[in-house]
């Protein structure tokens, strides 16, 4: 059967706009473009502790047999849960399917109908579908603006706000200043909650992201940590109070009605968090290559294309979806896998070359795809 012919026009939209998306294929280019910061997707000893740990505490089910309300609750989730709440020196932690859920059922269950919500114009796309669902009123502030969000904040007296940001934004790779944020959200005795998805095992001693590595942690209403990108698996956290878990539990629709993750993807989500702590030359050597990139990029001249950012996602703005999806095709046929975004997902004027780095990138090759770009534009 096909389309409806209203869809099907969406999709022409698409291609007429050079912006129809289409699933990769995989390639043995270098790698440039995933989220596995330190490699840990590509771990043999990870795999190798998660099969172990599993043969040893004789765990042999390949499924988690229900959602985590009804039979899906297996031991391995209470000794995770117990060691990232250390680990993240938080009260508790709640694991979700996957930082979409988490963001998803956070948003939609927290705020109130009389509550106000104030997010970042530039927050996830996760983030923004929860505040959707939710019954508070949202108003987006000008990115990393603590000035508009305070005269926003001003607007609301006697009211609960939630204030929402991310550590590292996915798409600029930059940061708020988190301190200023803090204390401005002291002042009015608002909630704020931070998404740090692109913070975990990239800054801190190990990893621990950018909140607890400021020492701000005991300031936050709530951290929701993804592990699909430092962590090099699947699945998410949000760290709060034992409250706020207990809410979460009770009213989180993401988290009640979905069954829970194996007792195999919850076991590599532990033994990789033992392994942050293990591990630290990776995280260091993760530090040195940002910082080699951005001192290459501007003895190159290219500083001026970038979006400023010392996180693991470096932006290189190339207006127009033919223009950078042209570049992104140079370099890979060069060897390198640099993805293109394209609008709609940024702005129309702002599409870029999305850079993202990795503890196993050599120096040479950061240096030669820098040259590449450097050749290609000028």
């Amino acid at each position: 059967m096909k389309l409806p012919a209203n869809l099907t026009q969406k999709l022409e939209n698409r291609k007429q706009n050079n912006s129809l998306r289409k699933l990769p294929v995989f390639n043995n280019l270098v790698d440039f473009s995933s989220n596995d910061y330190i490699g840990f997707s590509k771990s043999e000893s990870i795999f190798k502790l998660t099969h172990a740990y599993l043969l040893e505490n004789e765990i042999f089910q390949n499924g988690a047999t229900g959602s985590r309300l009804i039979s899906g609750n297996h031991a391995v989730y209470q000794i995770a849960e117990t060691f990232i709440a250390e680990f993240h020196e938080s009260e508790s932690a709640l694991i979700f399917n996957s930082g979409y859920d988490a963001n998803l059922g956070f948003f939609s269950a927290l705020p109130q109908r009389n509550d106000v919500i104030l997010y970042d114009e530039l927050s996830h796309a996760s983030i923004r579908d929860g505040i959707v669902m939710s019954n508070a009123k949202s108003y987006k502030f000008n990115h990393n603006d603590f000035e508009d969000l305070e005269h926003l904040i001003q607007k609301f007296p006697d009211t609960n706000i939630y204030i929402v940001t991310e550590t590292v934004f996915s798409m600029d790779g930059d940061s708020p200043n988190l301190e200023e944020l803090v204390e401005l959200s002291e002042k009015y005795n608002c909630y704020l909650v931070v998404d740090e998805a692109h913070t975990l095992g990239v800054f801190g001693e190990k990893g621990e992201g950018l909140i607890q590595y400021l020492n701000l942690h005991n300031r936050i209403f709530a951290r929701i940590m993804t592990f699909g990108k430092g962590l090099g698996c699947h699945g998410s956290v949000i760290l709060g109070s034992t409250d706020l878990k207990e809410y979460l539990v009770n009213f989180a629709r993401s988290f009640i009605y979905t069954t829970g993750l194996s007792p195999h993807s919850v076991a590599t989500i532990l033994i990789a968090y033992q392994q942050l702590e293990i591990e630290k030359e990776k995280i260091r050597k993760l530090r040195q290559n940002i910082v080699v990139f951005n001192q290459q990029k501007n003895l190159l001249g290219l500083k001026p294309m970038f979006v400023r950012s010392k996180s693991a996602i470096q932006s290189a703005i190339v207006s127009g979806n033919e223009n950078v999806k042209q570049l992104a095709q140079q370099l890979q046929d060069k060897g390198f896998d640099v993805k293109p975004i394209l609008s709609p997902t940024v702005p129309e004027g702002q599409e870029r070359l999305r850079f993202c780095i990795h503890s196993f990138n050599s120096e040479e090759e950061i240096n030669h795809l820098l040259e590449l770009l450097r050749d290609f534009v000028f």
